[in-house]
């Protein structure tokens, strides 16, 4: 698989403080960017190390978990800790084209051309699908 997408879930899927919203309300703008597209997805949420990787597939819309060929591994404790855990994922699973969509900005060194950074009090929105969609569309 040529190209990967490393995602989050909180505040990026739904914003990290959620209130009365449901969980994954966001989801459906990543469904609609991803739909006919030839990519593969990685968990690199917090959320794998207290879900399994089916439990998670479960709870992502269809359309997303259809996708998802994977998690990043064990936590990676130290300077830029969710770009490391992809570092090593790719190390393992070989070269890609990847992305990264995060709100933890600070787990990612300063350039990172590969993070596509959310709002954490909003999650994914128009500037980020923008960017995704140049990204699959290179």
């Amino acid at each position: 698989m040529n190209k990967l997408l490393f995602l989050d879930f909180d505040g990026v899927l739904h914003p990290t403080q959620l209130t009365s919203e449901d969980p994954f309300n966001r989801a459906h703008l990543l469904e609609a960017v991803l739909k006919d597209q030839q990519l593969g997805i990685v968990i690199s949420s917090s959320w794998r190390f207290t879900h399994s990787l089916e439990k998670l597939q479960k709870i992502l819309p269809s359309s997303i978990s259809n996708l998802v060929v994977g998690a990043t591994g064990s936590p990676i404790v130290g300077k830029h800790p969710r770009f490391n855990e992809i570092s090593t994922y790719l190390n393992n699973s070989g070269p890609a084209n990847w992305r990264a969509l995060d709100d933890s900005y600070w787990e990612f060194p300063t350039p990172c051309p590969e993070l596509i950074r959310c709002n954490p009090n909003t999650g994914i929105a128009e500037k980020q699908i923008k960017e995704i969609e140049q990204w699959l569309g290179s």
